[in-house]
């Protein structure tokens, strides 16, 4: 009988949440705020397309982090698959850790997950599944980009580069400042507005 109005308690408590518009989260809560250029990003944790979680902490790279929202049916995320591997390949074994983050609701891990194989995409790839992490980073579309320094201060906020079209291009613009971040120099160009389909958001 104890269980049992214990149970009604709690299906109270939720019914009362409901009613007020609270939204509850499975996974641990987002971080507080938004975070800006120049400001420490707050740890936060994200489930692969495995399911298995990982925490920013446990990704970062010893001399950065690059953290890419992606998608797999944007186009203009997808021109970018091969660029973002040659970054992960350029970068990953001078100390910066390339993380995608998939944060569209309409893309299930599975999909996530055989979209990466099929297009050789070997860095890690998370799965953000009610948006909260986007929303922390104010991400509104795929690709969007985000280089954390050695201490997880935000250090360039944008596009990869000026030209989804242009191969060539080689993501000119981010290159540029992760190659100032490792040779210890200022960015100079922090980002421009990155371009790309709206992310899909839960709600």
């Amino acid at each position: 009988m104890r269980r049992m109005g214990i149970f009604a308690v709690v299906v109270v408590i939720l019914a009362g949440a409901a009613a007020l518009g609270w939204r509850v989260y499975s996974g641990p809560a987002a971080p507080a705020g938004q975070v800006a250029l120049g400001q420490a990003v707050a740890d936060f944790t994200l489930p692969d397309t495995n399911g298995q979680q990982h925490s920013l902490a446990s990704l970062k790279g010893e001399k950065g982090t690059l953290l890419i929202f992606i998608a797999t049916q944007c186009p203009y995320s997808n021109a970018y698959n091969q660029r973002m591997e040659a970054l992960h390949r350029d970068y990953n074994a001078r100390g910066i850790r390339l993380v995608g983050i998939n944060p569209n609701k309409t893309e299930p891990a599975e999909e996530v997950r055989s979209h990466a194989q099929q297009n050789g995409l070997t860095f890690i790839v998370l799965k953000d599944p009610d948006n909260r992490i986007a929303d922390y980073f104010g991400a509104s579309v795929t690709p969007e980009t985000y280089l954390l320094d050695a201490g997880n201060v935000l250090r360039y906020h944008g596009r990869l580069d000026a030209d989804h079209k242009d191969a060539g291009l080689n993501s000119g613009e981010l290159r540029q400042a992760l190659e100032e971040l490792l040779g210890g120099q200022a960015i100079a160009n922090t980002g421009k507005k990155a371009f790309g389909c709206t992310i899909k958001r839960v709600g």
